[in-house]
């Protein structure tokens, strides 16, 4: 399956985005990394290019909140991505919040999958399982 991965916004933890791409690699997926300081429509245009069948949007500085919440209008002027899976991680908001809170804001802005602090194992092993699932 093809990922299309970066860090959102003006943000540039390049360590974990580099992470995420080699453990994506190991698992056996192709990735198309964007780096870091990457604008949302950057990420649609790269799905789209690539045919991807994931997005996978990381912040570290929390900022990715205030950039998501366009998510589901700007996929709404892209052409078949009905079936993309939207995945976001990191630390996702500025200050402190938990993730009962969290969660439920990322997933009303259009994301299948939100990891607040949560190890990059646990995850992409919960990736895994969720494509198991939709793909019965």
């Amino acid at each position: 399956m093809k990922v299309v991965t970066g860090v959102v916004g003006n943000d540039i933890h390049v360590v974990a985005n580099r992470l995420i791409e080699l453990s994506l690699n190991a698992r056996g997926f192709e990735v198309f990394n964007l780096g870091v300081n990457t604008y949302l429509e950057e990420f649609f245009d790269a799905v789209v290019e690539t045919g991807a069948d994931i997005l996978l949007i990381s912040s570290l500085n929390g900022e990715a909140e205030g950039w998501s919440r366009e998510i589901k209008l700007l996929k709404s002027k892209y052409k078949n991505l009905d079936n993309l899976v939207m995945m976001i991680g990191g630390n996702l908001v500025v200050g402190s919040a938990d993730a009962e809170t969290i969660i439920p804001k990322y997933k009303n802005y259009g994301f299948d999958l939100v990891f607040h602090q949560v190890d990059l194992n646990t995850g992409l092993d919960t990736l895994e399982e969720f494509l198991k699932e939709r793909n019965k």
